[in-house]
């Protein structure tokens, strides 16, 4: 749940604006589910295309695949 926040004005950015237009002719559960379904694809999409870019680039490769194969990311715990 979000909170008001009494010390600052939330502002929201022209492109918000027209997004919360646009979802108020959302009329049903299963439009709101179709739009946040084509949302996420939209930014798997843009994912993979900056993965790819970066493989295009050399940034990604094989042997660095491999590395992250056995690379441990966890928070180390403190003793």
């Amino acid at each position: 749940m979000l909170e008001a926040s009494t010390s600052r004005k939330q502002t929201f950015t022209p492109f918000q604006i027209q997004m919360l237009e646009l979802m108020s002719h959302v009329q049903s559960e299963d439009e709101m589910n179709d739009i946040r379904r084509m949302l996420a694809e939209y930014f798997a999409k843009r994912a993979e295309d900056a993965i790819d870019q970066l493989w295009d680039e050399g940034v990604l490769n094989d042997n660095m695949m491999e590395e992250w194969k056995s690379e441990h990311m966890r928070t180390p715990y403190r003793e």
